[in-house]
């Protein structure tokens, strides 16, 4: 497959000449993690508000879980189509305009009148943030191809949703209860303005393949599998688990799932290319992002519901009590990206699981009601293990492929990601929901959640590389 080195439109930026100052080479971090700021930040502020958002605009449990998950099942279901996307027509350009999409609809969502039109405008945002994130990890390989910048660049990346994760729930209880819940997406519009501005003026223009045709079958696959799969789960818990609308979403979200494999390995030029399936690193490194978002995310959006209905906590106190977890996100990951290049992949990836497991399952453990100090460090320890393994994992998924296959590869392992927020935030609710005792409900949450890094851990021993010579 060929490709052609083109501007995607406009004129393209100077390129740094040798021995430019070091300071002007994380031009085109800066402008690309400003994007993928935004999308994780809107992950992570929407928990402290969306029980006020509930209140003010008349919404179910149900209508809430939508209003989360409504973001991150677009988002999961469309990043396969945002890297083919990026592949063929660049991707500077596809993280361009995902970023004007976001930032267009966040001031949708600021202005939304009801639920319902939220609950669109959400979905919108999630196509925008399925542009930008494939582009952004494929961007920062291009930029710096050595392997020791590299692995810096991504330990930033890592940092980056550290640093969204942890002023997430601060930000958004302090504008909850200041200006109101809507500024939550406001701010995305300065954001949103200088991404646009930087990514253009200091990053390179990508390689793109116009011959590569865009398999439209397979995409609507993977979006039916992970909307029926996201619905199923957030309406197991309003009407039980044997219900048959439950049942029915559950079984066709298996069956779209088995289209899409079918239809990848008929297909002439597929979406995900199964050859890179093969590779016990892209494959495993998928499979346990999906696992630690599913840990990480269904414990915020669980433990947000918590602190506000059962202890009664405000939006403000709510982002505080959240923010041991996701400020150790933020230290780790600028840790693990110095360690990576000592150590290699897999000591990362395994402890961080391992400590991430220990976390949640001493919440299970610590009781029905427990004092909140008590859970400081169980939330220090998930927030820390998680973000601890993002790096070698990353590191372990975009190392596996070659550069022409990068945006498939970004694709792959943040659609499971995303599937894995969207799993966790939808069966965590559903355990609130159906639990008899609320507190029953969030223990068992928990243990789920500890399983999930169990599990992550076992599979990241089998399939992260030793070491970085192995990679």
């Amino acid at each position: 497959m060929a490709f052609a080195e083109s501007a995607e439109g406009g004129k393209p930026p100077s390129r740094e000449p040798a021995g430019a100052p070091e300071r002007r080479s994380w031009a085109p971090l800066l402008a690309v993690c400003a994007g993928y700021f935004m999308v994780i930040l809107d992950v992570t502020v929407i928990n402290v508000a969306v029980p006020v958002i509930g209140r003010q605009l008349s919404a179910s449990l149900t209508g809430i879980q939508w209003i989360t998950d409504g973001y991150t099942l677009v988002f999961a279901g469309f990043l396969l189509t945002g890297g083919a996307l990026g592949d063929r027509f660049g991707n500077r350009r596809v993280f361009c305009s995902g970023v004007a999409v976001f930032t267009a609809s966040s001031a949708a969502c600021a202005l939304a009148p009801s639920s319902a039109f939220l609950v669109a405008a959400r979905l919108v945002e999630g196509l925008g943030a399925a542009l930008i994130v494939p582009g952004s990890l494929a961007l920062l390989q291009q930029s710096y191809p050595g392997p020791a910048a590299r692995s810096r660049a991504f330990g930033l990346w890592g940092s980056m949703a550290g640093i969204a994760a942890s002023a997430g729930p601060l930000l958004g209880g302090l504008l909850v209860s200041t200006v109101g819940w809507r500024w939550v997406f406001l701010v995305n519009l300065p954001v949103g303005a200088a991404c646009l501005l930087l990514t253009l003026r200091h990053v390179a223009p990508s390689p793109r393949c116009a011959t590569r045709p865009l398999d439209w079958p397979a995409q609507c696959a993977i979006v039916t599998t992970v909307a029926l799969l996201t619905g199923a789960l957030n309406e197991a818990g309003r009407r039980g688990w044997s219900d048959p609308a439950v049942l029915a979403g559950l079984g066709l979200a298996g069956t779209a799932a088995a289209a899409f494999a079918v239809r990848e390995r008929l297909a002439r030029s597929p979406v995900l290319p199964l050859g890179l399936l093969r590779s016990r690193e892209l494959s495993g490194g998928a499979v346990i992002g999906l696992l630690f978002n599913f840990g990480f995310y269904g414990m915020v959006f669980t433990a947000s519901l918590d602190f506000q209905h059962q202890r009664g906590f405000s939006a403000l106190r709510t982002g505080l009590a959240l923010f041991p977890a996701v400020a150790m996100t933020m230290f780790a990951s600028v840790l693990s990206g110095r360690l990576t290049r000592r150590t290699g992949d897999r000591p990362l990836v395994v402890s961080g699981m391992l400590l991430a497991a220990l976390g949640l399952a001493g919440w299970a453990a610590a009781g029905d009601d427990p004092a909140y100090a008590l859970l400081v460090v169980p939330l220090m320890a998930a927030g820390f293990g998680t973000s601890f393994a993002l790096t070698g994992a990353t590191s372990t998924v975009m190392g596996a492929v070659p550069a022409a296959s990068a945006g498939a590869a970004s694709a792959l392992f943040n659609t499971t990601r995303q599937i894995g927020s969207a799993t966790g935030v939808a069966l965590g609710g559903s355990l609130l929901a159906a639990a008899a005792d609320p507190a029953t409900g969030l223990r068992t949450s928990m243990a789920v959640g500890a399983l999930a890094y169990l599990t992550a851990a076992g599979l990241a021993w089998l399939c992260v590389p030793a070491s970085t010579g192995q990679k």
